[in-house]
């Protein structure tokens, strides 16, 4: 079976009330088409032709996919007319999937269900059975359960109305049998647009065994109109994430206080607390504890580490048994290895911490190569920058940097040495050398503190 799949993303979107077309408005991050395109493309398509109208240079712009194939509807006149657009594309044998821009949380596999019932026949739909059916389009059948049509609510009769079986606008027809269905629509309605649901009473005229799927949740099917509709997506999404993450092992302290914006591969006993927010690509190994408010983006977190409250943590890489935070900001290129520890208000840029060092609080460390069993003292800071270059610190195993500190690089602390608290350091120190670099202290005796003058 070739497969072609056609997203209809010519709306404009104005109950949005933005300029931005509608399927460009994000979920977790990422445009509502790109959702779709992203299941799409794991159904291994032929091709994806993707219908735009409004906002088409802008959506070319967002989506730069060189296999997607571009098909412009200059006139919205409906679903039908939109899908008519590609009429010439498509060959007889194809089976031809239609998908919409605004409807990003459908699943991969509500899909290959659809599309096993399409192999067996024509025209196969998507429907969904809903609690409250009124606005939506019925799915007509006859005593044998074979469907005949679908009835657009208002045209509906009180009986009619009952069903709570509707259309989703989600199809699987044959090529052959869509282009004539599509040749044959007429805008001989109040709207005067083509509909692309008038097709299956056409099917149905001509005795075909029209199939149908359902998806396991109705966010699957539910799309976006206006920025209320837009939210209820975004907390159905994360809540899926959420599931996800507790059948894979985490525990999640409030599921409901959780954002995945990419994708988090969990290992097992991991747990997360509130309002912690995923972005791009996560690993978790066992045993990982995030604690409430961080935010990790494109990072690894080894086994049995801790990443304590309020701390972000941005491409970097933290080995096993590493503590971090709180109010930690680790930058593109930190990498701490087994048994690190970084401590609260410190940030780390470019470099590398060896096994078990520590870096306990309030320091700046960027552009540096630090051995195994360092400690740096509180205010410690890499001058790595000299205004046009960056330059490299190197601190060797066993090294003691003292508080308030700075080391002008590029510069090196030898193996087991010391560096004396309130030291500039801008020359090397060697293996177990003590270096100090700083003023003479003069005590005066007799001094007098100022006194407050008075009031005049």
């Amino acid at each position: 079976m070739t497969l072609r799949v056609v997203v209809l993303a010519a709306g404009k979107g104005t109950r949005m009330r933005s300029a931005l077309p509608k399927v460009l408005h994000p979920v977790a991050h990422k445009p509502m088409v790109q959702h779709v395109l992203d299941t799409a493309a794991e159904l291994n398509p032929k091709a994806v032709h993707l219908i735009y109208g409004h906002g088409g240079e802008l959506l070319q712009q967002r989506l730069q996919d060189p296999a997607l194939h571009w098909v412009e509807q200059r006139e919205q006149l409906g679903t039908g007319h939109a899908v008519q657009q590609v009429s010439e594309f498509l060959e007889d044998q194809d089976k031809v999937l239609i998908l919409y821009g605004d409807v990003p949380l459908t699943r991969v596999e509500t899909l290959k269900d659809l599309l096993v019932e399409a192999a067996k026949t024509d025209l196969a739909l998507l429907t969904v059975t809903l609690a409250d059916p009124t606005g939506y389009g019925r799915i007509i059948r006859d005593s044998n359960g074979v469907v005949t049509g679908i009835v657009e609510h208002k045209d509906a009769t009180p009986e009619q109305h009952r069903i709570t079986e509707v259309n989703t606008g989600m199809l699987v027809a044959s090529g052959g049998a869509l282009k004539r269905w599509l040749g044959q629509l007429s805008n001989d309605n109040v709207q005067g647009e083509y509909y692309l649901t008038d097709i299956v009473a056409m099917a149905a005229g001509e005795g075909v065994d029209i199939r149908s799927a359902q998806p396991l949740q109705v966010s699957e099917v539910e799309g976006a109109n206006n920025r209320v509709q837009l939210a209820a997506l975004e907390r159905a999404y994360q809540l899926r994430q959420a599931e996800t993450l507790m059948l894979n092992g985490a525990t999640l302290m409030d599921p409901a206080r959780i954002d995945v914006r990419g994708k988090v591969h969990c290992g097992e006993e991991v747990t997360i607390d509130v309002n912690v927010v995923f972005e791009g690509d996560v690993e978790l190994g066992n045993g990982v504890v995030i604690e409430p408010n961080c935010v990790l983006r494109n990072c690894k977190i080894g086994a049995n580490s801790r990443v304590k409250a309020n701390s972000v943590i941005e491409q970097a890489s933290l080995g096993e048994n590493c503590q971090v935070g709180p109010f930690v900001r680790l930058r593109p290129g930190a990498e701490l290895n087994n048994e690190a520890q970084v401590g609260n208000f410190v940030e780390i840029k470019k470099s590398r911490l060896g096994v078990g060092s520590k870096a306990s609080h309030l320091s700046y460390i960027g552009d540096a190569e630090i051995g195994a069993g360092v400690n740096i003292g509180a205010g410690t800071i890499t001058c790595n920058y000299d205004g046009v270059n960056k330059h490299l610190t190197e601190i060797g195993d066993g090294a003691f940097i003292g508080s308030n500190t700075s080391l002008v690089a590029p510069v090196r602390i030898g193996k087991n040495a010391t560096v004396g608290a309130g030291s500039t350091i801008a020359k090397n120190v060697e293996d177990e050398e003590l270096g100090v670099a700083r003023g003479k202290q003069r005590n005066i005796s007799g001094w007098q503190r100022p006194q407050k003058k008075g009031q005049e």
